[in-house]
């Protein structure tokens, strides 16, 4: 399963490589912020399940001050903000930064053609931040969601039928919403 066109994955790795060596552009720099920023997000995980599992609350404190932190730092990464950018960035970096612990514990149990398909998976969703962040994928052509739907699977729509608890979840429940 692709998730991604091959020839579109290696144009944007392409035109990333190109940018990096304009000399007025250091992606290295960004490229290490958007490390950071992935590790951060991974924080906010961990505190979350702690303070859950544990009981204890200040881990949720813990888990708001990396929380801004990561805000902060997207920010120098992420400085406009068209449609759900800024969450499609967040989430991307957070699925990069997942897919690629999968494959390094799958790779630590000796299996390594699934790890290599995990590292494989984890940068093509990596490029695709960069391919977002540096505008080189087009957001325009991403189709709106007509208010009538509740998302892009709902072929009936709402209509005029009130809402229930699984509609709020798909369209008001907004992970977007920082």
């Amino acid at each position: 399963m692709e998730y991604t066109n091959e020839s579109q994955f290696k144009e944007i790795m392409k035109k990333v490589e190109e940018m990096k060596k304009k000399a007025s552009v250091d992606l290295s720099l960004d490229e290490d912020l958007s490390i950071a920023v992935m590790n951060l997000v991974s924080l906010e995980e961990h505190f979350f399940f702690t303070a859950e599992k544990t009981g204890k609350n200040e881990y949720f404190d813990l888990l708001r001050e990396t929380r801004e932190m990561r805000k902060e730092l997207l920010g120098k990464l992420i400085d406009s903000h068209e449609g759900e950018t800024w969450c499609i960035s967040k989430h991307l970096l957070a699925a990069a930064m997942r897919v690629m612990e999968v494959g390094t514990k799958l790779e630590g149990a000796g299996k390594r053609d699934e790890a290599k398909r995990m590292f494989d998976i984890s940068y093509k969703v990596y490029a695709l931040f960069w391919g977002l962040r540096l505008k080189l994928i087009e957001a325009k052509d991403i189709k709106k969601i007509p208010d009538d739907k509740l998302n892009i699977h709902d072929e009936e729509g709402k209509g005029d039928r009130p809402w229930d608890y699984k509609d709020i979840v798909e369209k008001l429940v907004n992970c977007c919403d920082e």
